[in-house]
Formats: structure tokens, sequence, C-alpha cells
């Protein structure tokens, strides 16, 4: 595993970390879980990104991975990043959801009882929420981190406005922002038209999630919609998307054939190329899936001819 430092920071990161989003909820197979986290783990992968409402249900990953972390990894809690997110809505009334101080300190403090924990390494304020002050969004980060239960901080999917006042604010309370968090993949590349550089220049580090846009950078989709797929339930992923995207996907996987690599393993490494992104955030349900990811690792380079065809099949 090759790690990278964090933007301007001194932590380093694993380039892959693992995703507790789905498939480690309630109704997910404890066995397999702990194969998973184990598996990856022993293959260098040291950071474990979750959030107060990543299961179903909202919070039951937390609690898993705070069971399985006691059981498993007791000992090796210093070797691992630990990261959790608020934001979203968690529970009923005012103060689930959004980015105000009570939200993001209760949320927090919540989280750390599920997880068994006295500190996560990352706590971000998981949206940009337009009815409270980025002042006041801001504060609670700093506290946070002078609390101790958190080692720092960072901020997903703002605006770049706001993303660059919220390090400005957070660089001058000396609790600078770690990390930055946002949707980035073949399919969806808005990062690069601000935040990549916008981030490199604060000396903030990038973490991109969803980097196989839900499954349709792998053969999942090549040859149809499978039953109980994602883009068949019609959740996050539509069966419209899919449809609209599927020459692009033909035309990336012909692509992958000639690099000797997976469709997947394209994706994933069409990230990595870029010293900007520090790490990718890979979602999985099995521990085979773990090691398809990670053969990503194995070429991330890329020609110039490579990449101009790319860009020519990219929306």
């Amino acid at each position: 595993m090759e790690y990278r430092r964090c933007g301007a920071s001194g932590l380093q990161l694993s380039r892959l970390a693992l995703g507790l989003w789905h498939n480690f909820g309630e109704e997910a197979d404890p066995l397999r879980c702990k194969s998973m986290l184990r598996y990856a783990f022993d293959e260098g992968i040291t950071h474990f990104d979750l959030a107060n409402n990543y299961g179903p249900s909202p919070g039951s990953a937390e609690i898993n991975f705070g069971r399985i972390l006691k059981e498993e990894f007791a000992s090796h809690r210093d070797e691992m990043i630990i990261t959790t997110k608020a934001g979203h809505e968690m529970w009923p009334g005012p103060y689930g959801d959004g980015a105000s101080r009570k939200s993001l300190m209760s949320s927090l403090d919540q989280s750390l009882k599920r997880m068994q924990l006295e500190y996560v390494d990352i706590f971000y304020s998981h949206r940009y929420d337009s009815e409270t002050p980025v002042e006041e969004t801001m504060e609670a980060l700093s506290d946070i981190v002078r609390q101790g239960k958190a080692l720092y901080v960072g901020i997903s999917k703002y605006p770049p406005e706001q993303a660059q006042k919220a390090f400005e604010l957070l660089k001058a309370n000396h609790t600078p922002c770690l990390i930055y968090q946002d949707r980035y993949n073949m399919l969806a590349r808005k990062p690069e038209e601000q935040h990549l550089d916008l981030v490199a220049k604060y000396g903030v580090g990038f973490i991109a999630f969803s980097p196989l846009a839900q499954g349709q950078l792998t053969d999942k989709y090549l040859h149809g919609i499978p039953e109980n797929s994602r883009a068949a339930k019609n959740g996050f992923l539509t069966e419209e998307q899919v449809i609209r995207n599927i020459n692009t996907i033909k035309g990336l996987q012909a692509m992958a054939i000639q690099r000797g690599q997976t469709l997947a393993e394209m994706a994933l490494a069409w990230l990595l190329k870029d010293n900007r992104v520090n790490s990718v955030i890979i979602g999985v349900s099995s521990k085979e899936q773990v090691a398809d990811n990670l053969k990503a690792l194995e070429n991330t380079s890329f020609s110039e001819e490579e990449l101009q065809n790319i860009n020519e099949l990219l929306p």
C-alpha cells in the first residue's frame, strides 16, 4: 500500500480508504463485515470512512464498526484513521440535521458512543448548510478539535466560495482544514472545475467518494440492468442514468482492456493519477471486491494518448 501526505499536513493516508456507507448496517452479515475489515487492514488500508447516518438504519454502521473494532482491532487503534461526519438528517426535530453548533456537537457525541471511542481522527461537516453561518460551523469544528474529540476536521460537498471561506476561518482558528471530500469519478467531474485547484492552494487534502459511480464504472451494467441492482431499485442510481451513460461506459471498458485492467481498476487508477487526490473511498460488499480494487494501485500511470482518448469519451 502506498501512503500519501494529506495536503500540507504531516498525516499520511492510504491511497484507498474503506467506506461504510452501505453493506455495514444492521442487515449486514457480521462475519462478512469482519472479513472485509480484516482483509482491508491486513492489505494496508488504514483509513475507514463513516458518517452518523450510515446504515441502514442510520447509526447502525457505526454501531457495527465499533463492535468489530473492540473485538478485532482494539490493540491496533493507533494504526487506524477513523472518520465520521454529521450534517444530513439523523434524528427528528430541528437539531438532527444541518451544521449548527448544537447539531454537530450532539451528533459527534452520539457517534463516539456508538463506536465506543474517545475520539475520531477526522470529523467532517458532511454538507454545506445555507441556514447556518459558516462561521458558526467552523467555530464548532475548531472547538471539537480543542476538546480532543477529533484530531483533525474536514468538510464535504461545499460550494467553492463557501469552501474557501471555511478554509480561511479554520486556519485563523489554528485548526486548519485537513481534507475536503466530494463525489468524483469519470462520470462526475465537477471537482475539476474549481475544488481541486482550491484545495491545492490552501494546502487541504482531497478525498473522492463514489469513485465507481455506484457500480456504473464496473462490468455490472455492460449487458443490461441486473435484477436487484441499485439501478433496478431506482434509489440513488436510476435506470435512466445507466442508459444515458452506457455508450461511454462501453467505450471505457474497451480502453481498460487495452490497458490490461478491469473497468473498475482503470476508473480508480484514473483518479489516483492526480497528485491532488490524496485518497479514494471504495465501497465493497465482499473481501474479494477489496482485493479487486487494490489491483488498481498496480498501474496508475496513463500516457498522454490514453488521457486524450478518455477525455473524448467522458461527459
